[in-house]
């Protein structure tokens, strides 16, 4: 063999080699994947819930007077000029707390909550047995008027001392997140009732006196509200509830044995409640794929 032609095979040699590197090298480029899907969080309302609220109250007391003589119980029937009935506004702050359950069914929203509030709401009326020119039947046994004396007294503080409801809850998701629901239910309440009676003796000599009484009421709840997720365990809510706990005997009340004159309080109370709210519901967040 020749040199020139072992120079060609030798160039050939090269040449194969070079192909060979430059096909290996195509075959090691990088290889592009399709992405995993995006992980969505989606928002659940199902699951127990606690949490706090506080807001403001406008209350709104209506109280009746009836008189009677203590020693006989004989109904007093008070001449003109007598208040016997009253209404007065009990308005005040409240806060507590409520802990529920939420069920959803696709768009809507259907729970059962049980909240307790303490209440700053407060009223008061004032009531009067007029009197005649000579002491008449609001000043038992008087046979003359004292001057300056106007009849037998009465004035009546209300409070609404604490409060609670047990409601259900059914709503409809305007968007995953914003809940608007309708509520209602049982309500309960304790009010106490003070009464400050303040009369005359058959001798003409001032006298007072001052008792309480504190009940515990049943009535009944409705409201509307609306509630937004923050994450998918917190939330805020903004409330209204109307409760009533119609009428009620609020206490008895007498000048005895001063005076021998007494006083029946029956009273109707209805509340109009505003009130902020956060919850925290248990579970962790519900997670899918698309």
């Amino acid at each position: 063999m020749g040199v020139s032609a072992f120079k060609a095979i030798a160039a050939s040699a090269l040449a194969i080699v070079a192909a060979t590197s430059i096909a290996s090298a195509a075959d090691l480029a990088p290889r592009y994947t399709k992405a995993p899907p995006a992980m969505v969080e989606v928002w659940n309302w199902t699951g127990f819930y606690i949490g706090g609220n506080a807001g403001y109250s406008w209350g709104r007391g209506n109280s009746d007077v009836s008189y009677f003589n203590t020693l006989t119980g004989v109904p007093i029937v008070p001449p003109a000029g007598s208040i016997l009935g009253a209404g007065y506004d009990m308005n005040g702050a409240i806060a507590g707390g409520q802990i529920g359950y939420n069920w959803q069914s696709s768009n809507w929203v259907f729970g059962l909550e049980a909240d307790a509030q303490w209440s700053d709401e407060k009223g008061r009326g004032v009531f009067s047995c007029a009197a005649t020119l000579i002491g008449g039947p609001c000043l038992p046994g008087l046979t003359f008027l004292p001057a300056g004396v106007t009849g037998t007294s009465l004035a009546v503080d209300s409070h609404l001392e604490w409060f609670g409801t047990v409601r259900g809850r059914v709503g409809i998701l305007a968007t995953p997140r914003v809940l608007f629901y309708g509520t209602g239910g049982l309500a309960y309440g304790s009010i106490k009732t003070t009464g400050a009676l303040a009369g005359v003796t058959p001798a003409g000599i001032a006298v007072a006196s001052v008792a309480s009484n504190s009940d515990v009421r049943l009535g009944w709840t409705v409201g509307a509200g609306v509630e937004g997720k923050i994450t998918n365990n917190w939330s805020a809510k903004l409330e209204y509830l109307y409760m009533d706990f119609d009428s009620f005997r609020a206490g008895t009340f007498t000048l005895a044995p001063g005076s021998l004159i007494s006083a029946n309080v029956d009273t109707r109370f209805h509340d109009h409640v505003l009130r902020v709210g956060l919850n925290y519901t248990f579970g962790g967040p519900v997670i899918a794929k698309y």
